[in-house]
């Protein structure tokens, strides 16, 4: 099945729902969830057994043993709800010292300075909106929820322009810190993972991805843009994540990447299978290889003899350590970022581990 999953998620991004009916937004390909936190700190004493003490942090050492999904979700959760009280304060106390500045209540000041900011909802951005979520408007026509749309749409654009409006009261104060420091994973990167950049790059996106994921092709013209916009200051890694129990052709398809990497064609393909999500048979990936122009007898064996099921399963395996449910799953300097999140998520965790990194 497919469930929401908003972690990470900035304000003006969280599900919206119609009351004519139960479309949501959705970010990610997941089995499932769970969630809890714990706040000690970690050298505090959390039990005795005799003469032996046990602290926090080996408590949580065992935790990451035992079940690292739900440790690293609680990890995340406990960061992200300290850090959205964090960012909470600061636009409040910012605001109020712009509103002062000008003489001005705050509310009065929040509503003005928003309203100058406004995008307006046009007609075709409804009908863009219904068209690209049509699969979840339960067979309704534009007509019937052009209302709701816009209603979100509106709502949406209100949201972004005080995010904008706080954004630039904070770049203009020198005297905001953010010393909260985020949780983040060892991940592993192999000499043979597929990579798009130099390993000089101070900053590391690793990728955990499903070709059948409809979410892991959202993300891909993000990860292009955070390229095109940062270049050699960031490196992409490609881990295999299939789930297979939502997936039955993704597995395979992961095999097939790695075919195509044989022939120093990996990320065509990658870009080949994730246009074409629908098609993705054992014929079609053979299809799609010689439309490459890869040498298909080469590819083709190469595929049915299923030598690089282990690879794939490895990256399962990985995968699984880190306490990965969903696709897709990516670790910027090993911070996660879980689903098909908006540009402006990456590239606010890029500038800060840029920053980190001067």
């Amino acid at each position: 099945m497919t469930r929401i999953a908003l972690a990470g998620m900035i304000p003006g991004m969280a599900k919206f729902s119609f009351t004519a009916g139960a479309a949501v937004l959705l970010l990610a390909c997941t089995p499932g969830v769970q969630e809890t936190a714990s706040a000690q700190n970690p050298s505090e004493v959390g039990g005795r057994v005799g003469d032996r003490t046990f602290t926090i942090q080996q408590l949580d050492d065992r935790w990451r043993e035992l079940d690292p999904t739900q440790h690293a979700q609680a990890t995340d959760l406990l960061y992200e709800g300290r850090r959205a009280a964090l960012d909470d304060i600061i636009a409040n106390l910012v605001l109020e010292k712009a509103a002062a500045a000008k003489g001005t209540p705050v509310p009065e000041y929040l509503e003005a300075e928003t309203q100058a900011r406004l995008t307006p909802v046009t007609d075709n951005a409804v009908a863009a909106f219904y068209a690209e979520n049509r699969g979840q408007m339960q067979g309704r026509p534009l007509e019937a929820m052009s209302g709701a749309i816009r209603q979100f749409l509106e709502e949406r654009a209100v949201e972004e322009a005080r995010n904008r409006l706080i954004a630039e009261l904070r770049a203009a104060d020198p005297s905001i810190s953010v010393l909260l420091e985020p949780p983040r994973r060892p991940v592993q990167i192999a000499d043979t993972d597929p990579v798009l950049g130099p390993a000089s790059a101070p900053v590391t996106i690793v990728e955990y991805s499903d070709f059948q994921c409809p979410f892991c092709a959202r993300v891909a013209p993000t990860l292009k843009q955070l390229r095109e916009t940062y270049g050699d200051r960031i490196r992409i890694v490609w881990k295999d994540f299939p789930l297979t129990q939502i997936h039955p052709q993704a597995f395979k398809a992961s095999e097939a990447g790695w075919c195509a990497d044989e022939q120093d064609k990996y990320w065509e393909y990658h870009d080949r299978l994730f246009e074409n999500q629908q098609a993705l048979t054992d014929a079609d990936l053979k299809r799609h290889a010689a439309g490459l122009g890869l040498d298909t007898r080469r590819f083709d064996e190469c595929l049915d003899s299923s030598r690089h099921a282990e690879r794939v399963r490895a990256g399962l395996g990985e995968g699984a350590r880190l306490g990965i449910t969903s696709t897709p799953t990516l670790f910027i300097n090993g911070r996660t970022v879980a689903g098909a999140q908006p540009y402006e998520v990456f590239s606010r965790i890029i500038d800060e581990e840029l920053a980190r990194a001067r």
